[in-house]
């Protein structure tokens, strides 16, 4: 199942078995819900660089490329070498690279920021989502990789156990959100309600601590869905909801049932329910439409838009609504690199997520709110001074305090190098002046902990101050894990365009 073609998905490489993984992404890996589009120059440029520059200062760390990019020294190396093709729009300076014995002093000095990450995803164990095995047996087949020749492929590093590692011990987020995706074929749900419940019941008892919250998934028009909703009420309890307004967005083809937020009759009744019962967050996903998924979906697009937003939160005060990737339309697609960003310096907007950014003052209303996830994650990779316009104006538009920390990991691997890329971003000077955008400040500084942490943690009621974080069974675990020697994979998991 899945988005591509057989075509699209025959011309694609999965992005594991890149050679030589570096500690930020070169290029842009997809799922196989939209065309990765291939390697740009300077991709290629800051990749060569990062691997030069990690040959040289492992070397007199006395270190291997690989062992060296896995060390907080080598998170810098890569946006060291970002900043020398793009401009210096990362905080990141040689001398912290060179040192490992320095880097790794600042990490630890960061290792106890409050992150909570609100958008995280794996499998269940039982999915048919088969797309990345495919693509990885096809390598294998195409005699590209000796070692998958002829030997069975699965999807493991896509469910708990890796989601576990990579969002908890190779990061440093304390606390999590499990997210998940409806299918008009119940076989394709990411996770079902109850599987997202279950997690949270399981990983919070593990801990000792209140590590996961969960959504529950709520589908307008489907049979039995405000059946569904009285159940989760009733039942799971969840801490907040999601919908997808472009309906089956696994399975586009089979998509019968997209929706607006602003539908009166069909969705302002599962509004008033859940208000009734006591709740007050809705997420929905939005963007992440770019052209080559238009063209296949077009009577799709219109529910992808963020359109129906304003007139939902004016009707809905007592209802917080976060965009999911703040409706940034052009992931996997050009405007998501350098003629994106050359539409933002032309026009001043960018595609949904201007639009979002402009609600708060155009409908007077304070209560939507703009999730990062893959907006961040996309951008920072082919053109960070995108991912610095893109963040200039969400907060100019929205208020820092209305931005909500998501990574969308375990599609792009562990989050680290998201959360060290927001620690670092400065949006420039001269595009400071040009639109009128505020710094975003240091790692640690009041912008940044809003953003990573605190702004989730005032929506979801969860309560810092008591920090039981600090010292739960997951703390122990971290340090005895970190202690033995950190070993992360530097890995993300989907597809990438042939260079």
């Amino acid at each position: 199942m899945g988005m591509l073609s057989d075509e699209e998905r025959a011309s694609v490489s999965p992005a594991r078995l890149i050679a030589n993984p570096t500690p930020v992404p070169t290029q842009v890996v997809s799922s196989d819900e939209f065309m990765p589009v291939p390697q740009t120059e300077r991709q290629k440029k800051v990749e060569a660089r990062m691997n030069a520059l990690a040959d040289e200062y492992g070397k007199k760390n006395g270190l291997s490329r690989r062992r060296f990019f896995q060390t907080a020294a080598g998170m810098t190396t890569a946006f060291v070498a970002m900043n020398e093709v793009y401009g210096p729009i990362y905080g990141a300076s040689p001398a912290e690279a060179k040192n490992v014995d320095l880097a790794q002093a600042r990490a630890d000095g960061l290792k106890d920021q409050f992150i909570m990450d609100v958008h995280t995803h794996f499998l269940r164990d039982d999915t048919r989502l088969e797309g990345f095995v495919r693509g990885r047996e096809a390598v294998g087949k195409a005699g590209w990789n000796p070692d998958l020749v002829d030997k069975p492929q699965t999807i493991d590093d896509l469910k708990y156990p890796n989601w576990f590692k990579e969002v908890f011990l190779d990061s440093d987020t304390k606390v999590a959100l499990i997210s998940g995706s409806a299918s008009e074929d119940p076989r394709d749900w990411f996770l079902t309600n109850e599987m997202k419940a279950d997690a949270r019941a399981k990983v919070n008892a593990a801990a000792g601590s209140k590590r996961l919250l969960s959504h529950a998934i709520f589908t307008p028009g489907y049979d039995g869905w405000m059946d569904e909703v009285d159940k989760c009420i009733a039942t799971l309890k969840p801490d907040s909801w999601k919908g997808y307004t472009v309906g089956d967005n696994t399975n586009k083809d089979l998509a019968r049932h997209p929706w607006r937020m602003d539908d009166e009759k069909l969705v302002y009744p599962f509004y008033e329910k859940i208000v009734k019962a006591g709740y007050d967050i809705v997420c929905v996903h939005k963007g992440l439409y770019p052209t080559s998924v238009e063209k296949r979906w077009p009577h799709l697009t219109p529910y992808a838009t963020v359109d129906d937003v304003g007139k939902a939160a004016k009707d809905w005060p007592n209802i917080r609504f976060v965009i999911y990737h703040s409706a940034f339309r052009w992931t996997g697609a050009p405007g998501a690199s350098a003629e994106g960003y050359a539409q933002f310096e032309k026009t001043g907007r960018i595609e949904w997520t201007t639009d979002l950014a402009e609600i708060p003052g155009k409908y007077g209303v304070s209560n939507v709110y703009a999730d990062l996830g893959q907006i961040f994650a996309q951008t920072t990779v082919t053109e960070p001074r995108l991912c610095a316009a893109l963040m200039g104006q969400l907060v100019k538009g929205m208020g820092v305090d209305h931005i909500v920390w998501g990574t969308d990991a375990v599609w792009t691997g562990a989050p680290q190098w998201q959360i060290e890329g927001l620690r670092r971003l400065e949006i420039p000077e001269d595009m400071r002046k040009k639109f009128g955008f505020a710094e975003l400040g240091p790692a640690d500084g009041p912008v940044k902990r809003a953003i990573f942490g605190e702004n989730s943690a005032k929506m979801y009621r969860y309560e810092v101050k008591k920090a039981a974080w600090r010292d739960d069974r997951f703390a122990a675990l971290k340090t005895d894990y970190e202690r033995r020697g950190r070993d992360p994979s530097n890995l993300r998991y989907g597809f990438v365009a042939p260079t």
